[in-house]
């Protein structure tokens, strides 16, 4: 007999934490290899946790809605079989505790033999404080370095789920707490007689008034966001007060292009055994315009500007529940038109069906949205952060149209479809913006009819 841990998996580079869904396993239930034994969520995705061993579950280590952090042990299994003594994991497991709040008395002192407040570095799990707020190891780590005692981290602000305290949230207060002035020294007794200072009267911060929610009345309905709704929420208030949006249209004739699809659809699908939509061309289109306007696949970072070497483009896929979820085709400037039209689909597919990885929704530079697909004729998207650009396709319609030629003007109808582009003017002005979305209507309306696939 020997016990085996359950790790919480490794998801992502940029993925520290998940929370516990759904357990499906109790306690004394039988586990077989790679079965499914919990539900748990990123910022991203949702993602099944399957079993690395076969046995009797014994000890489940976390609850739902817990937030773990990667490598944490969450359960334990019972086994017929002896293990080796070969650690089981390549990751490091990170144990498990409840960190203690009570202030020690610290070696490293603060010059008069203060008592610093000290939490440890390592935790069992993720504490809660008497008043139910959960923080993560993450932070408590950086509280213990910072030696901010538990009772000062429950008054910072959170911005995650439910008002947790996120990194970014402990760090900008650390930075504020360095940033804020030292007090006065006090003068020696003995020291030499100073000018008088003028004293200047700063009043006292205002006590926040308490936001009170308004009563709901009337004949009306209240719905519960669900996750993934709040995180969506999040994301885009939080893209609107990080980014100066700025968004710009244009017109695009895509005869060619609609022609071509129908003509070779059918033939498309019988030798690739995929469906060619018009999406992989769009993209196909913005990859071609990216490399002429590498300032559109970027970041910003307090005053600095990352340019992305890599374009990964996002593209913006509606689910079953009406939430909106972005899976992101990496290296899309290495694939040709039969390669992105793949990629797209699976894709797609995948996050119908809810089997995104969740790898496959990161490190997007980026996005594409086709507002069009439901009937809109155009939009104004929000940027997708840290990327500095969206680009929205709109329905397609026939429209009469002034065609210029050298035997004169005329009047045809062309199936016209209207473009927008929000970008972040921070560091795209709008001369640049508007060049952007020029080019890309160029290269799209100088589709060749007669392209091969």
């Amino acid at each position: 007999m020997a016990v085996v841990d359950i790790i919480m998996p490794k998801l992502g580079e940029s993925i520290m934490e998940a929370t516990v869904l759904k357990w499906h396993k109790k306690v004394g239930d039988a586990v077989k290899l790679d079965e499914t034994l919990l539900d748990i969520a990123t910022d991203k995705v949702d993602s099944e946790v399957p079993s690395t061993a076969e046995g009797i579950l014994e000890e489940i280590l976390c609850k739902e809605n817990d937030v773990i952090p990667i490598g944490s042990i969450i359960a334990r299994i019972r086994t017929a079989q002896s293990v080796a003594s070969e650690p089981l994991i390549s990751e490091p497991v990170v144990p498990v505790a409840i960190p203690q709040a009570t202030p020690l008395q610290s070696t490293n002192s603060n010059g008069n033999g203060a008592a610093v407040p000290y939490l440890p570095s390592s935790f069992e799990q993720v504490s809660k404080s008497e008043n139910g707020r959960f923080y993560s190891p993450l932070v408590m780590n950086i509280a213990s370095r910072e030696g901010i005692p538990l009772a000062e981290l429950e008054k910072i602000t959170g911005s995650g789920n439910d008002g947790r305290v996120t990194k970014k949230d402990i760090l900008k207060y650390v930075e504020d707490r360095h940033a804020a002035p030292a007090p006065a020294a006090i003068p020696s007794a003995y020291s030499a007689p100073q000018e008088p200072v003028q004293q200047v009267y700063t009043a006292p911060p205002s006590t926040p008034i308490p936001s009170v929610e308004p009563s709901i009345t009337g004949n009306v309905e209240v719905i519960e966001m669900d996750r993934m709704r709040r995180l969506i929420s999040e994301h885009m208030t939080r893209s609107k007060s990080t980014s100066a949006h700025v968004t710009s249209f244009s017109e695009a004739d895509v005869t060619n292009i609609v022609l071509w699809r129908n003509k070779v659809k059918n033939d498309f699908e019988k030798r690739e055994g995929e469906k060619i939509t018009l999406t992989p061309i769009f993209i196909e289109a913005i990859v071609a315009c990216l490399r002429k306007f590498p300032m559109l696949n970027a970041s910003v970072q307090g005053d600095k500007i990352i340019i992305k070497k890599d374009i990964n483009i996002g593209m913006a896929t509606a689910l079953p529940s009406g939430n909106l979820i972005v899976p992101v085709l990496k290296g899309a400037d290495h694939f040709n038109l039969i390669g992105l039209t793949k990629q797209v689909n699976r894709l797609a597919n995948n996050a119908r069906t809810g089997k995104l990885q969740p790898s496959d929704t990161q490190d997007g530079t980026f996005t594409f949205t086709n507002v069009g697909t439901f009937g809109s004729l155009m939009g104004t998207p929000i940027i997708n952060q840290p990327q500095v650009a969206i680009l929205a396709t709109g329905a397609i319609k026939k429209k009469p149209i002034v065609v210029e030629s050298e035997k004169g003007d005329s009047i045809a109808i062309r199936h016209m479809m209207f473009v927008s582009m929000s970008y972040d003017h921070r560091i795209i002005d709008g001369a640049m913006g508007a060049s952007f979305l020029t080019e890309f209507v160029k290269t799209l309306e100088s589709f060749a009819s007669d392209r091969s696939i």
